[in-house]
Parts: structure tokens; sequence; C-alpha cells
């Protein structure tokens, strides 16, 4: 009986044991599993903090780095190809004392002629100008692109490379116009040459890079980046430069701006007298066609309409009516040029070319040059608000300097501070004008409303509030309808700048 007491007894301790063993065993497993998560996690919080250290720093890819690890690669590349320009100029002046001499015994001193050939006193002076440049190969056959301005009126170049070689240069062609010429050497074996990029992919803010000789000091290589693309700075009529912080000194003029790919893509030209960091390159795709023509002709032949043209300020546009103000405004038309005999008149906007829209003189510009000698060019035009179409036969542009002198004239005042006279032939030779009739401003008082609205001496006047103005007669019976006080409107029409709107108040 005891025994079986005994028996279930342990029996249930036994099961309790076990019971108790089996929730240990379970509860340890949980604690288990728990840490396991726990230092999962934290592993995770590790691996992600590991992940976003990596990804600071991680180098960036070169596409997207905002400063080149090194141009060195690049000079050396390119160096080789870039030449340093020295020239010499003969210039000749005559005695400049030669108004201060006179003979001991007056003008028929008969020793006078003696003592000058003895002392040689009036025989012209000769004396050399030196000047230095840069410019860069283009082919193995040694032909090199500079700036004209490097080589014009030169008596000698002289081409150095950069292994020191020396060379005698021949000026193969010139074109003032853009700054450009073609030189060649003759070398004899194969030369470094530089690859042409493309100019209209550069974008502002790519970094470039310069070569060139500023004064003097050879292959100096300068970096920077592309501060501006389409600059006009007065410089000549077809403007279109790339502005750049790379260093430009004197004695850069010639030599390649190149980007990234080691391509040409301007050619450093000019820099600006006491500015810093800015600079302007000649875009590689202007100078590639120039360099073509002057390679086969040695000159560049451009198309010509005989028009004197304006970009179309917001007051004229108004003026004239033109609501959008798109379109280029004919300032003058030259007598018996293409223009002319085709029947474009002064006042015409000029609104397409060929089918293409024109916004801007520099558009118009650039699309005639490229024009053949002889080809008939399709041109719409604005006149009186209404569409016309011309055909012009394009002649060949002749650059020809046009002389004018402002002379004071005499004639008469008004309320305005304004004194004017008739324009005659002789009047409009002397301020080198090609109108024939007219109003010419012949004065303009400091104090006067005139000199306020920015009138000039040798400005025209076509219109008073739109009343054509062809004599003296003409303007004081329009100035003559302007009641005191109001304000009135001027068209005046100005040498090199075209048509201009003056508003005045009497």
């Amino acid at each position: 009986m005891w025994i079986n007491k005994l028996i279930n007894s342990i029996t249930r301790r036994r099961a309790v044991f076990m019971v108790l063993f089996l929730i240990m065993i379970i509860l340890g497993i949980s604690s288990l599993n728990s840490v396991s998560d726990d230092k999962a996690k934290r592993s995770g919080s590790d691996i992600s903090l590991a992940g976003m250290v990596s990804s600071v720093t991680e180098p960036k890819p070169a596409e997207v780095r905002l400063i080149p690890e090194s141009f060195s690669a690049l000079a050396e590349m390119a160096s080789p190809a870039v030449v340093n320009i020295r020239t010499v100029r003969t210039e000749k002046t005559g005695n400049i004392f030669r108004q201060f001499h006179k003979g001991p015994f007056g003008d028929d001193d008969q020793m006078e002629e003696f003592f000058n050939k003895f002392f040689n006193q009036n025989q012209p002076k000769e004396f050399k100008q030196r000047s230095l440049g840069s410019g860069f190969i283009i082919d193995k056959d040694g032909y090199i692109v500079t700036n004209n301005h490097v080589v014009e009126n030169a008596d000698k170049i002289k081409v150095i490379l950069k292994n020191e070689k020396e060379f005698e240069a021949e000026i193969v062609g010139r074109d003032p116009n853009t700054d450009l010429a073609l030189i060649r050497i003759k070398s004899g074996y194969n030369l470094p040459v530089l690859k042409i990029g493309d100019s209209d992919a550069l974008k502002v803010g790519q970094w470039v890079l310069a070569i060139g000789s500023p004064f003097g000091l050879e292959h100096t290589v300068t970096a920077g980046i592309v501060s501006a693309k389409g600059r006009v700075i007065g410089s000549g009529p077809y403007d279109d430069f790339i502005q750049t912080d790379a260093s430009i000194n004197p004695g850069n003029s010639g030599g390649p701006l190149i980007n990234m790919s080691g391509e040409v893509i301007g050619i450093n030209t000019i820099i600006i007298a006491g500015g810093q960091g800015i600079g302007f390159a000649i875009p590689i795709n202007l100078v590639k066609g120039i360099v073509e023509q002057l390679k086969k002709h040695g000159d560049v032949t451009r198309g010509w309409l005989g028009v004197t043209i304006q970009d179309l300020p917001a007051d004229l546009a108004e003026y004239i009516g033109i609501k959008d103000g798109k379109g280029v405004l004919v300032s003058d038309v030259i007598p018996g040029d293409p223009a002319d005999k085709a029947g474009i008149r002064p006042k015409d906007i000029i609104i397409e070319i060929n089918g293409q829209k024109i916004e801007s003189s520099r558009t118009l510009l650039k699309m005639v040059a490229d024009i053949g000698v002889g080809d008939v060019a399709k041109i719409k035009i604005l006149r009186d608000g209404k569409e016309k179409t011309f055909h012009v036969e394009v002649a060949k542009r002749m650059d020809e300097k046009i002389a004018s002198t402002r002379d004071s004239m005499k004639g008469q005042a008004d309320e305005t501070g304004l004194r004017v006279a008739n324009l005659t032939p002789e009047i409009a030779k002397r301020f080198g004008i090609t109108e024939k009739e007219g109003v010419i401003v012949a004065g303009v008082d400091s104090d006067g409303e005139g000199a306020e609205a920015g009138i000039a001496p040798g400005d025209i006047i076509r219109e008073v509030n739109h009343q054509a103005v062809k004599s003296v007669k003409d303007y004081t019976e329009a100035i003559g309808k302007i009641k005191k006080g109001d304000t009135f409107q001027i068209l005046l029409w100005r040498s090199k700048a075209g048509y201009i709107i003056a508003k005045l108040k009497k």
C-alpha cells in the first residue's frame, strides 16, 4: 500500500519536474530568439549605417564631379600642337622735329639742304615693332590657325614649337571681320594636330582649358569654366563670343580653348583691359567655314544685301505697330545695291529669309553671309502691317570704310532746344550718310528737351507723331500742331545705330 503511494508520489513529482523542465526549455528558447532578434536588429542597424557611410565616402562618378582631378593629361596631350608666334613689323616715321627746325638765316638758308643731307634729318626713320601671339596646328601639312591681329602687316613671322624648333611662316589668308588668319609652316615631318570640337554643344559652366604664350611665357596652361555664350561686344559685325574665366592675357591671342575631351571649341581672342576673369574666344564652329575658304581662296566671300539693319527695341516696335516685336528693322537701303533693286525700303521689317524666321540682326547677318554670291534669296518683310515677299540676288560683301565728319551747322531753333536744317547732298556727304533729303539736327542745346531725350547732332528727323518730315517746313508745321505741355514722339535715324524713338515734352 505504502509502496503504491510512494510510486504515485514519485510519478507526480516527475510529472511536475517534467512540466517545469519543459517550461524552462520553452522560456530559454524564447529568450534566445529575443536575443537573436535584438542582435539581428542591431546588426541591421549597423549595416544601414555602414551603407550610409559608404554612400557618403564613395567617390562620385566622373561625369558628376564638380572639379576635375587633374588637367595634367589634357595639357600634356594638347600642348605639342600649340605654337608660339613672333612677328616683326617695320614702321616708318618722319622727322617729328621738322616743324621746329629753321636755319639760322630763315627759309632761304642755302646751307639748309647741305645740313639735312649730312645729318639725314628729313629722311624717314624705320624701326622694328615686335609682337607675340599664339596659334595651333590643324593638320599635318603645317596649317596653323591664329588671330588676324597677331600677323597683320607682319614682315616676318616665326613659329616656335614646344620642342623649341623654329620655322618661318607664310600667311595663307586673313579675315579681319572675324579676326582670323591662317598661316603655314613647312616642317618636313609629321606635326602634332589638335582635334576640332563642336562649340554649339558647349554649355555654360563646363570646364575649359586655355593654352598659349601670355607675355611670351610659352605653353602656359590656365583653366576655368564657360561663363557665357553668344556674347556681342561690338568688335565686329559677326560677334558671337564664348566668354570664359580661364586666365587670358596678351600673347594668348590665337591660342586654343579646349574642352575636357581635348577638342578645340574656341580661339582665345579678346581680353578686357583691367578686367579679371573675363576673356573671349571665337566659337570653333564659326572658324571652320572661314578656315576652309582661307585655305582654298586666301580670303572670305560673304553675301551682301545692301541694307543697314537694327534690332527692334520695345518702344520702336510699339511705335511701328509690331505686336510681338519679332523681326529686324531696315534702317537704310544703299542705292543700287541688291535690296534697293528688289524694292526693299527703309522701315521694312525683315521677318524671314528662305523660310527661316529672323529674330535678331545677328542671325540675319550670319544667314546672308552664308548665302552664295549670285544666289537668289527669298525675303519676307512687313510693310505697314502687311506681309510682302521679295526675291533678292545676293551680291558680294565689300567692306569699305565710310568716313563721316560731324560738323556744326547753323539752323533754326525751337522750344525743344533743337536746331535743324534741310539736308542737302553736301551736308549728307560731310556726315557720311546716303540720304539726299530730309531734316538734320544741326545742334542741341544742353539744357533743352531734345538733349534730355538723347537727340544728338547729325540725327535725321523722319517723323513727328507719325507725320512724315521731309523739310524744315514740314518739321515746323508738325511741331506747331502740338500743344504746350503735351508729350510727342520723334522718329530719328542715326548713322551706325538706325532708327531711334525720342519722347519729348513741348
